[in-house]
């Protein structure tokens, strides 16, 4: 562990300098495609984002979020060993998708209404994606299939929870604490404010990761290698949205359980988009990538399993 993290900044640097050299080389063409990330981010990203980080943000203030905690707090105790307010944000995250789970982690922990000990579990739990990007845009869009939307969202949030129930049983029953009071004076923040500051953050990360991602594609075109199961999952590593279509393009149930994998794990872009918010919550980074790959490796054979039944 010790000799990966010696040896990180160094392949971080690399990456960097080929990708500078990527855009100084070729201008036009990169430049452009972070243009094209942009007008996604502003077209199809940002007008289903945007209302949920700011209606969230406002909802976890309410005292009626508290209630509503407190008899959840049982079964979201038993199952996952964290609080009822944490149990609501899990929620919040399956219905609005990626990053809303993430910012809602923070908000709750600049509240206190959610513990320290709890925080990277609930982290782990609220990183979803939602039926409106796995149904919609992937099932219906990409696959040509709402059937097949509904197997990737039931086998995305199957591989997120199962390995959440697992880890109930690494932590302690007294770290298992009960439902924190609301601090409704300690964040004064502008919900609105923070939830344009946020959605803004996420445009960033999707306009320069679309283009880390063409990049990458046309490096594997002068390879060769610009299709196939290969340039999906390398392409989907770093943007999910671009591997899925690349999966969808191939079609089958190997490249459904390969796209339940990618929405899992989130990728390079996702996994930035949450880091924003998790980080200021004390999450860890790289732990937090790890449970989100051995979740997508749980997700995959679920939806080959299932999509089975339906291709």
């Amino acid at each position: 562990m010790q000799k990966a993290k010696k040896f990180f900044p160094y392949v971080t640097t690399i990456t960097v300098a080929l990708v500078m050299a990527c855009f100084l080389a070729f201008p036009a063409r990169y430049t452009g495609l972070v243009l094209e990330g942009a007008t996604l981010f502003a077209v199809c990203v940002m007008p289903a984002t945007l209302p949920f980080l700011f209606l969230t943000a406002v909802l976890t203030r309410q005292r009626a979020f508290q209630r509503a905690a407190e008899k959840l707090s049982p079964l979201a105790r038993k199952a996952f060993r964290i609080s009822g307010a944490g149990g609501l944000c899990a929620v919040l995250s399956a219905l609005s998708g990626y990053p809303v789970g993430a910012r809602t982690v923070y908000d709750l922990f600049s509240l206190g209404a959610v513990s320290k000990q709890e925080t990277f579990r609930l982290a782990c739990l609220s990183s979803t994606s939602g039926p409106m990007f796995l149904v919609g845009a992937v099932g219906a869009g990409m696959f040509q299939s709402s059937a097949l939307g509904w197997i990737l969202f039931a086998s995305h949030l199957s591989g997120v929870y199962l390995v959440c129930f697992l880890m109930r049983f690494a932590v302690k029953k007294s770290a298992s604490a009960e439902v924190p009071a609301l601090s409704f004076g300690k964040n004064d923040s502008n919900p609105l404010t923070d939830s344009v500051l946020s959605v803004l953050a996420v445009g960033g990360a999707i306009a320069i990761f679309y283009a880390f991602s063409g990049i990458l594609r046309d490096a594997l075109g002068w390879a060769g290698l610009e299709n196939g199961f290969l340039s999906a999952t390398v392409t989907g590593l770093i943007e999910m949205t671009s591997g899925c279509k690349l999966c969808a393009d191939i079609g089958g149930i190997y490249s459904v359980a390969l796209s339940a994998f990618l929405v899992t794990f989130g990728g390079g872009c996702v996994l930035i988009q949450q880091t924003v918010f998790l980080s200021r919550a004390g999450v860890k980074t790289f732990p937090f990538m790890a449970v989100k790959f051995l979740q997508g490796c749980v997700a995959a054979p679920i939806a080959l399993g299932l999509s089975a039944a339906v291709l």
